[in-house]
């Protein structure tokens, strides 16, 4: 069912020079090239500002110029829909708004309807939830569409809940929707909601968010893990090729022609026309649900019990581990010659990078994390289950 809008679409000026993160894990890498950023916090220092959240959420946070879009879910069935919209510098509130959820809100409990991360871009935010219902708005909060997929599409069921984050690629809003009954990678218009393609998947569950990759030719495909690693054309939909490349619950990254893909380890595969070709495979980065991340030559990855690992992107040969306390789920994050971990317990890590591994920080928010950290405008953009928090100078 889609329903649209008539609205005025703004288009938001961006006036410094500083990196967007648009989706999950940034532009679906977990790294960036800003430099100058916090390691740490306390209340009384290294703290930019901290805002309330309206409901749970494990959905990562999203910016683009100088807003800041995050999801939640509330009610006593997680049935009410959140989205809101800070100003980065100041942590105002811009405006939220709120849908009823059209779907199954059944879900594990360390999960809930606000699991999949939006998407951004110049008009506005797209948000997707693990109920199946998906909105978009303009960056001052006026609905552009909203649409419920399982409506349209009724047996679309996954009991323990759905995570996987939509995407932007070649101008469309790319939504998977891999789950129990009716499987598919569909692309919407994001002006009004309404398919573009639709290309049908197997039915089984599917947490994995897709990689978007832009060849040389300036088009784009979308590689979706799942049975096998599918590569469909952003323009059309149809499937380029597949491979039988290991998956699970984390996503994968893509560097350059370099493909990571997590499951039993990471595997590294070198993308070719047509195919892939195995690189190397590291049985000790046991990643379980967060995603790996490659910065600078190395490839990073934190396994759920904490242990740290840096491997050679060229060989997988291990350069070391360390040891970071808590359990993570979040994925870590690459920036300014260091990584940021966050740990379900709420802690925000921070650890120098080099030959020998350096803890900095470690700050405590007091509240359960599970979402992975946003860098961009020289803040660190971290969500628990009641609180937004942006760590950076004032």
């Amino acid at each position: 069912m889609t329903r649209t809008f008539p609205a005025t679409v703004a288009f938001l000026a961006v006036l410094s020079v500083a990196a967007d993160w648009p989706g999950f894990r940034g532009t679906g890498t977990g790294a960036s090239t800003e430099k100058n950023l916090p390691t740490g916090f306390s209340e009384t220092s290294g703290l930019r500002w901290k805002a309330t959240l309206p409901g749970r959420g494990v959905s990562g946070v999203v910016t683009h110029g100088s807003r800041v879009y995050v999801t939640a879910s509330s009610g006593q069935r997680d049935d009410r829909l959140h989205v809101l919209a800070f100003d980065a510098a100041t942590g105002a509130q811009l405006w939220h708004r709120q849908l009823a959820a059209t779907g199954s809100t059944a879900a594990h409990p360390d999960t809930c309807m606000a699991a999949p991360t939006p998407v951004a871009d110049a008009s506005g935010v797209y948000a997707l939830f693990a109920s199946g219902d998906v909105a978009a708005f303009d960056p001052d909060g006026t609905l552009r569409w909203y649409r419920s997929l399982v409506s349209d599409y009724p047996t679309i069921t996954n009991q323990v809940g759905m995570a996987s984050s939509p995407v932007l690629a070649a101008g469309k809003l790319i939504v998977p929707m891999d789950n129990y009954g009716e499987s598919f990678l569909a692309a919407l218009d994001g002006k009004i909601g309404q398919n573009l393609w639709k290309t049908p998947r197997s039915k089984e569950a599917n947490w994995a968010t897709p990689a978007v990759r832009t060849l040389a030719d300036g088009k784009s495909e979308v590689l979706f893990p799942g049975r096998d690693l599918a590569v469909y054309d952003a323009e059309t939909g149809a499937k380029k090729w597949a491979a039988k490349v290991p998956g699970g619950i984390a996503s994968p990254t893509v560097a350059g022609d370099l493909l990571l893909t997590p499951g039993g380890g990471v595997t590294a595969s070198k993308l070719e026309a047509g195919g892939v070709k195995e690189l190397w495979k590291s049985p000790r980065l046991q990643t379980g649900m967060s995603s790996p991340v490659a910065f600078e030559g190395k490839v990073y990855g934190v396994t759920s019990a904490g242990v740290l690992l840096c491997v050679d992107a060229a060989t997988g040969k291990v350069d070391w581990d360390f040891r970071v306390k808590g359990k993570f789920s979040a994925s870590p994050v690459a920036a300014d010659g260091k990584l940021y971990l966050f740990s379900e317990e709420g802690n925000l890590i921070a650890v120098k990078l080099g030959a020998e591994p350096e803890l900095i920080a470690e700050s405590k928010t007091g509240e359960r994390g599970q979402a992975t950290p946003a860098v961009s405008g020289g803040a660190i953009f971290i969500r628990g289950d009641k609180t937004l928090f942006c760590v950076g100078s004032k």
